[in-house]
C-alpha cells in the first residue's frame, strides 16, 4: 500500500467514525474529512487500481475503504 493509499484509508475510517458521532457536541466537521478525501482522490496517481480511482471519483467510500482494506467491495452484505 502506497503512502497516499494509507492516508486514504485512515481518512476513510475517520470519516466513518465521524458519521457514527454525527450527534456528538461538538459535531465532528465532516466538510474537511471530505475536502481531504477530495485532495488525496486527486494526488493518486494515474496508474493507482481503476476501481479504486472509480469509487474515489463516484465517492463511492465505503467500497473505496473496503478495497484498500483488501475485501470485495461488490460482495455485498450476504455472505451467500
Amino acid at each position: 500500500m502506497t503512502a497516499t493509499e494509507q492516508e486514504l484509508l485512515d481518512t476513510l475510517l475517520e470519516l466513518e467514525d465521524a458519521v457514527a458521532h454525527v450527534n456528538a457536541d461538538p459535531k465532528p466537521d465532516l466538510m474537511a474529512l471530505f475536502a481531504r478525501l477530495d485532495a488525496l482522490t486527486v494526488a493518486m496517481p494515474k496508474d493507482a487500481p481503476p476501481d479504486l480511482l472509480h469509487y474515489l471519483h463516484k465517492k463511492s467510500y465505503q467500497k473505496a475503504r473496503l478495497f484498500l482494506q483488501g475485501q470485495d467491495p461488490e460482495a455485498g452484505a450476504c455472505p451467500h
